[in-house]
């Protein structure tokens, strides 16, 4: 298919733009030399590009394509365009959990995790904020029969967690502050290469788990009847997706900081791109472009000079522009009456 050729390529040749790009320029022929075992021209060449910038590519290639495959299943399961894992409140509970460690605590232990590279406590206090919002979801999903209901809880959950989050910083110290503000702008860059293969173990796992339910995911698409008739069990699968994407965005948040628009926007890239509601297609498709988008948002944080720019303030540019035009379209109806 030349769709999936096209972003084979741009994934390709966005790779070597974030190894080559950055507030050091290395040339082509020495980051080829550093990755094949040859000689360069300068040590520290070495280290940048197999110390920070291969694993922020990596990482950003990984957080990416987990992303967008959590928008593309909860906009399936709840039928819903504008379903996302920061709209069901999972990113607010990990923010939550880094609020309590950044804030709580004064900013003593977040900034020496910060300034030492070490995110083990952040890591794990956005671990457990995403999970346990994914758990009160999960059990207000078997108090709750409609879609549009739970959906609606979990805003409301974002709501709370924003709210109590609020109250930290109010009462945190300026340096708790200052830290949970930084951890906030996102960034591909918190993982090490000593962390990398932790991260690439968690998201591979869920991201298979997302494609052995391909099959039960299409079948949902005609409807909740005839899924059933198929011997599927559509609550059990919604229960299912809900406990995936909340494992992957977990994740995700929890290495790389709560990265927005990506899950909310690639979905719908990929449904332009194809045309089609096809999740054979759909989802490797989603994955695909999660993972150019990504890296396309990482090399234009790197391209000023003098430092990177926050993660956050360039995703809005690339994925608010598509979610207008899907609003736009999903009302072209109502504007022309």
């Amino acid at each position: 298919m030349l769709v999936f050729s096209f972003l084979a390529l741009a994934l390709s040749v966005l790779f070597v733009l974030n190894l080559l790009m950055g507030s050091v320029s290395i040339p082509f022929s020495d980051v080829w030399n550093i990755l094949t075992g040859g000689v360069v021209q300068h040590a520290q060449w070495k280290f940048i590009v197999l110390e920070t910038r291969l694993p922020q590519a990596c990482t950003a290639i990984l957080c990416g394509s987990a992303l967008a495959v959590c928008g593309l299943l909860l906009q399936t399961a709840f039928r819903n365009p504008l379903a996302g894992p920061g709209v069901f409140g999972i990113t607010n509970g990990a923010c939550l959990g880094v609020a309590v460690v950044m804030l709580l605590f004064g900013g003593s232990v977040s900034l020496q995790f910060l300034q030492g590279g070490e995110f083990a406590a952040v890591m794990v206090a956005a671990f457990i904020g995403a999970m346990l919002v994914t758990g009160l979801l999960f059990f207000f999903s078997t108090l709750l029969r409609s879609n549009v209901m739970l959906l609606i809880v979990g805003i409301m959950v974002g709501y709370l967690s924003s709210s109590v989050i609020t109250l930290l910083n109010y009462l945190a110290t300026e340096q708790g502050v200052r830290s949970y503000m930084l951890w906030g702008m996102a960034s591909f860059g918190g993982v090490s290469l000593r962390q990398l293969p932790l991260f690439v173990s968690l998201t591979v796992v869920g991201l298979c788990m997302a494609f052995a339910l391909i099959k039960p995911l299409n079948a949902l698409l005609l409807g909740d009847r005839y899924a059933q008739n198929l011997g599927i069990n559509t609550r059990r699968l919604r229960h299912c997706l809900l406990l995936l994407t909340g494992l992957l965005c977990a994740v995700a948040t929890a290495f790389c900081g709560p990265v927005t628009f990506i899950g909310l926007a690639v979905p719908h890239m990929a449904r332009l791109m194809t045309g089609t509601a096809n999740n054979r297609v759909l989802l490797p498709l989603t994955l695909l472009t999660g993972a150019v988008v990504a890296l396309l948002c990482n090399w234009l944080c790197a391209l000023p000079t003098g430092g990177m720019l926050p993660l956050n303030a360039v995703t809005p540019l690339v994925g608010g522009p598509v979610i207008i035009y899907v609003i736009l379209m999903g009302n072209k109806g109502r504007l022309l009456e």
